[in-house]
């Protein structure tokens, strides 16, 4: 069986994947318990500065594993109960994204629903490309809101517009959600490339704690000797 969530650090960039693309990459709770494990390992080393999380093969996320929810109620689990596990589990995996120490950015290309949405903009910056779509459409499939949505969705939107699109289940393409300001960012072309280029360019600068720090030194130097900044993350 294959790793649930793949893990990648590279020049101080940990890129997390999620790795079910036969199943568009949904959360069952294993894999929520991977992203949260992996998390806080990455939280632990030294050589991280960055975290991106991606999916696999065009899909970001499609929410939370119904698929799962089902299996579980075919064992001794009451349908409440297999919902309860699900979503626990994706919530506890959205908000170790949201509570990560150090910048954040979720790539998205292909569909973020639901809980994937909120796994989206659970990031510090969100970047599509021209095909990636989201929507919080929980009602959808017969579940309450949540894992993030009553937190998350209201601060990137307002109050008015996150109930519109709870209420209505909207799926929005990259541009509507530019728009609004779910994706920071939205690529036509190269979109790998290009998100990458943003993440590399932005990574060594944008730290989360840089007082009393050799490079917030460095930083101040160089600011007063007009010259670009050679950071090393220490």
């Amino acid at each position: 069986m294959s790793n649930p969530v793949l893990v990648d650090v590279e020049e101080g960039i940990a890129t997390l994947t999620l790795n079910r693309p036969d199943d568009r990459n949904a959360l069952s709770a294993e894999m929520s318990g991977a992203i949260v494990d992996a998390v806080r390992e990455l939280e632990d080393r030294d050589d991280v500065r960055c975290l991106v999380v991606t999916g696999r093969e065009g899909t970001f996320c499609a929410g939370g594993d119904v698929n799962a929810m089902v299996q579980l109620m075919s064992g001794q689990a009451e349908l409440h109960e297999a919902v309860d596990r699900v979503q626990r589990e994706t919530s506890r995996a959205v908000r170790s994204v949201a509570e990560f120490p150090l910048p954040t950015v979720a790539k998205v290309d292909g569909v973020a629903y639901g809980a994937g949405a909120n796994l989206a903009i659970a990031a510090d910056v969100t970047l599509a490309s021209a095909e990636a779509k989201i929507s919080f459409g929980f009602r959808q499939v017969g579940l309450a809101i949540d894992t993030g949505t009553s937190y998350l969705l209201p601060r990137e939107v307002g109050v008015s517009k996150a109930k519109e699109l709870v209420f209505t289940g909207e799926l929005l393409d990259a541009e509507e959600a530019g728009d609004l300001g779910l994706f920071n960012h939205v690529y036509a072309e190269e979109f790998e490339a290009e998100a990458d280029a943003f993440v590399e360019h932005n990574e060594a600068a944008a730290q989360a704690a840089v007082f009393e720090t050799h490079d917030h030194e460095e930083g101040a130097t160089a600011f007063m000797e007009g010259r670009d900044p050679e950071f090393e993350g220490r």
